[in-house]
């Protein structure tokens, strides 16, 4: 027997007076609930109701254990009604992990719009230069690259997102364009330091072809943004995401060479750890983002 139900049997059985009314009330026979009265008057070492023929009379014990525990079911029973409502209304922390480049082009904003619609909801963004643990850090949600190695999580991709291998007009009039993988290893290339993995090699694929390049360049950083703005700049060909790039390639600042080569794949996804009922916060926040996040 658990506490909360032995509250709740004895709370009943007090209300209703007498161990019949409470059996007819149960579908049970009396002895039924004068057994299950028994046990729990063992399990706390006290007797709690003095029975007659005629009625049933509360201890001092009795009293104690009805008073503060009719508190205490009350407090139980706001507490369940507070919990499931959240799964119909927003409402509490959200805790999102993003990285530093996505999150502050497209998830700064999304939270922005989505606090002024549920008001209800705190919001704590934590960027990254990594992925985190969403649940060794309590995350709620946390925005991901790619294929998704951890099976623990649930996914929902947010929008397709392709690599491009690009280059300022500027840097390509005066280098010429590459026509093949190969060719990457003579050009200028602004490689991106980021995670474990090793830097400067990219990966192309045609049909059944895949050709694996290292490439080389004179400037390198560990930042997105840096080596975005250096390919603006003309110094060289660049690997990035097509959220990243899309809005320049639109503009005429960046034109997007090898066409017909494929990168590995980048979709992006949200991701939240398994769990039977998700609270309404994470529901509606990722369908939120799935609305949202476009850069196509």
């Amino acid at each position: 027997m658990d506490p909360i139900s032995d509250l709740e049997f004895f709370t009943r059985l007090v209300r209703y007076g007498s161990l019949s009314a409470l059996a007819r009330d149960l579908g049970v026979t009396p002895p039924a609930v004068s057994s299950r009265l028994a046990l729990l008057e063992k399990r706390l070492g006290v007797r709690l109701l003095n029975r007659t023929t005629r009625r049933l009379t509360m201890t001092q014990e009795g009293e104690l254990y009805l008073g503060t525990g009719s508190r205490l079911l009350e407090e139980v029973q706001e507490l369940e009604r507070m919990v499931s409502s959240s799964r119909e209304v927003p409402r509490g922390l959200l805790k999102v992990n993003a990285t530093f480049g996505f999150g502050r082009r497209h998830i700064v904003p999304a939270l922005s719009a989505f606090r002024r619609q549920y008001p209800e909801v705190e919001v704590q963004l934590d960027l990254t230069d990594r992925p985190m643990n969403l649940a060794e850090s309590a995350f709620d949600v946390g925005i991901r690259f790619g294929e998704l190695p951890d099976s623990r999580l649930v996914a929902r991709r947010l929008a397709a997102n392709q690599r491009f291998v690009c280059g300022a007009p500027s840097y390509l009039e005066h280098h010429g364009e590459p026509q093949s993988p190969d060719d990457l290893r003579s050009h200028r290339c602004i490689v991106l330091r980021e995670n474990d993995t090793a830097y400067g090699t990219w990966h192309l694929s045609r049909g059944k072809r895949h050709e694996t390049v290292k490439v080389h360049g004179a400037m390198s950083s560990n930042d997105g943004e840096a080596t975005l703005q250096w390919a603006l700049d003309g110094h060289g060909l660049l690997l990035r995401s097509q959220w990243d790039v899309q809005q320049y390639i639109d503009a005429g600042r960046l034109r997007r060479v090898l066409p017909e080569w494929d990168l590995p794949p980048a979709d992006i996804y949200a991701v939240y750890p398994e769990r039977l009922n998700l609270s309404a916060k994470v529901r509606v926040f990722v369908d939120f983002l799935e609305k949202s996040v476009s850069f196509t």
